[in-house]
């Protein structure tokens, strides 16, 4: 063997295996974040998760446009996860939490699940559900501070993580005060949850976002006005006004 063969030889070696070094290299690190993200979201590969949705009070019993587009973006991130999702109308889900994930949508007058979950999980949030029109219609009261909302200028929303054991898979909670919010919160989590990951790992948080101008912007203007966790899941007094903030 000449020289020459000797080093093209050479050559064709190590670029093979300068390749399957990085080929192994992009694998580990790609199964690796996608270990971190199975286990934020509480989906294991293979995994089942319910998808709990709610029902549009102003149509005979439909699903919000904004609605769907939420659970879109929550279905595409479930199938990266490799589980499964089994969608449920709120009024149909007459079941427990933690053994199986749940991603929660809408808030508590048009989602009788979500009205439970406050109720039992974030005992500090009071959400108003009058039906008639008025300036406090779907405000938020968490804790002391109230929240009013600004149709299509400022809206809020609250995002959840909620688990009730380290054994128990969590329930996402996504309840705004307009189904346009919830769409922001979907798409807020999903693209935010590295910088969720790396803040509260695999424990329980509840965030108050605000969505800004949402007749221009739609869902894409998202800021989070506070982590609110401890106010949340703090009761409030018993002589708290509940006659027009209540969550059922």
């Amino acid at each position: 063997m000449t020289d020459d063969v000797r080093n093209i030889v050479l050559g064709v070696m190590a670029a093979g295996i300068s390749a399957a070094l990085g080929w192994l290299s992009r694998t580990y690190l790609w199964r690796r974040k996608l270990r971190r993200k199975q286990a934020f979201f509480g989906l294991p590969a293979n995994s089942e998760c319910l998808l709990v949705v709610n029902r549009d009070p102003g149509t005979d019993g439909a699903v919000h446009r904004h609605d769907v587009f939420a659970l879109l973006e929550l279905s595409a991130m479930i199938k990266e996860c490799g589980a499964h999702a089994q969608i449920l109308s709120h009024d149909t889900a007459r079941q427990g939490f933690g053994e199986r994930t749940e991603y929660c949508v809408g808030g508590p007058g048009s989602n009788r699940r979500m009205a439970a979950h406050l109720q039992s999980l974030l005992p500090g949030v009071r959400v108003n559900t009058d039906r008639e029109p008025g300036p406090d219609r779907a405000s938020f009261r968490i804790g002391t501070e109230y929240y009013p909302v600004e149709h299509g200028a400022l809206e809020h929303v609250l995002l959840a993580r909620l688990t009730i054991g380290r054994e128990a898979r969590p329930v996402f909670l996504l309840c705004g005060q307009r189904a346009i919010t919830n769409q922001a919160a979907a798409r807020h989590l999903v693209r935010n949850y590295e910088k969720l990951t790396r803040t509260y790992r695999d424990s329980t948080f509840c965030l108050l976002l605000k969505v800004v101008n949402s007749e221009a912007y739609g869902p894409d203007m998202v800021e989070v006005i506070a982590d609110v966790t401890r106010a949340a899941r703090t009761p409030l007094p018993a002589a708290a006004p509940a006659a027009a903030e209540t969550t059922d």
